[in-house]
């Protein structure tokens, strides 16, 4: 584990799964986005498509602020809607004072991209594959007063234990933690959503994963209230749409919820599915980060760039790992899918392999 100053990256931080399922892609089997499959659910879809009527008046949004605070038995005050996770990471770096923000890697990029592009220089922790990604929290900085770290993180699939994660908490500095995988974890454990006793804490929920409404863009943000302020001022009016909103709601209600918690453990089994066949090309160069823990795994194997390009033309859209900082071009994630999906896949994955 090394810090390292970002200012030379040479990552191409705005590159997200989503590319590689553009244009010629978009015919793909998608194993590159971390959307869960055969979502958004019809009832969700009805409950969107019940608040179109409402579209010629303003979005408001206390009901499902409200309903969010409920899910995690939190005040209203510690809660804000956000037009997905991204944006609440465009908040936090323009809105917040800070000096010193580190980004631990290997993580989801944005959120060094929205501190880089509001002005800040940013450090970087970078977790190594030696330690299975696992976070030290004696690395990070103690002059750190902006800490992000993904729980699971993208795309490592590592589960960080919530009482090292709270371990970088501390008075003067904000700690990020984006849990927007977290309810693909079975009983989402480790989840710091819902804590007050943290100094500092901000946590980010997103919606999309699970419930397949990227299009649609709706997330949250969990933290104390003085920060909560101070977010709400930096939005623009009317943030988050009116079929967002009705999203929201929905997707916190008791029967979203159980219907979550069946998916993390399908998802679970269906990881399991896709670990074991990984793992019968060892001999071949294929290393899978281990334990994974999120709906997708992070695979290391020699001639990645070729095997990618040879995927795509035998049907398969995988993501590229070159991206990510401390990562490079023999990385691969790949997305948790169903068996059947999952199954084609290690089949064409064993003819591209060198």
């Amino acid at each position: 584990m090394r810090t390292d100053d970002a200012g030379g990256s040479g990552h191409d931080l705005r590159h997200h799964g989503d590319a590689e399922v553009r244009d010629d892609g978009a015919a793909l089997a998608d194993l590159a986005v971390n959307v869960r499959a055969d979502t958004p659910p019809p009832w969700l879809r009805e409950e969107i498509a019940a608040s179109l009527p409402s579209l010629a008046a303003y979005p408001d949004g206390r009901a499902a602020r409200a309903a969010v605070a409920a899910r995690h038995g939190l005040p209203v005050e510690r809660v804000l809607l956000t037009a997905g996770a991204a944006e609440a990471f465009v908040l936090l770096a323009r809105a917040l004072k800070i000096r010193r923000p580190v980004v631990v890697h290997p993580q989801f990029t944005e959120p060094e991209a929205a501190l880089r592009d509001a002005g800040h220089t940013v450090d970087r922790v970078l977790l190594r594959e030696e330690d299975g990604f696992r976070l030290d929290p004696a690395a990070v900085p103690e002059e750190a007063d902006l800490v992000v770290i993904g729980n699971p993180t993208n795309p490592t699939s590592v589960l960080h234990p919530a009482d090292a994660v709270v371990r970088l908490a501390r008075p003067g500095r904000v700690l990020v933690v984006d849990e927007a995988f977290m309810d693909a974890v079975p009983g989402e454990r480790e989840a710091l959503a819902g804590r007050t006793d943290v100094p500092g804490l901000v946590v980010l929920r997103s919606l999309t994963k699970t419930w397949g409404l990227a299009g649609l863009r709706i997330g949250y943000v969990l933290a104390p209230s003085e920060i909560i302020a101070e977010l709400e001022r930096a939005q623009p009016l009317w943030p988050v749409s009116t079929p967002a909103l009705a999203a929201a709601r929905a997707c916190v209600a008791p029967r979203a919820l159980a219907e979550a918690g069946h998916a993390a453990h399908r998802i679970a089994a269906d990881r399991a599915h896709l670990v074991a066949g990984l793992s019968r090309f060892a001999s071949r160069g294929v290393r899978v980060v281990n334990p994974a823990q999120g709906p997708f795994v992070l695979v290391r194997m020699p001639q990645a760039v070729v095997v990618r390009r040879r995927l795509r033309d035998l049907g398969y859209a995988v993501r590229r790992g070159d991206t990510f900082p401390g990562l490079g071009a023999e990385w691969m994630r790949v997305a948790v899918r169903d068996r059947v999906t999952v199954n084609g896949f290690l089949e064409a994955l064993s003819a591209a392999l060198p």
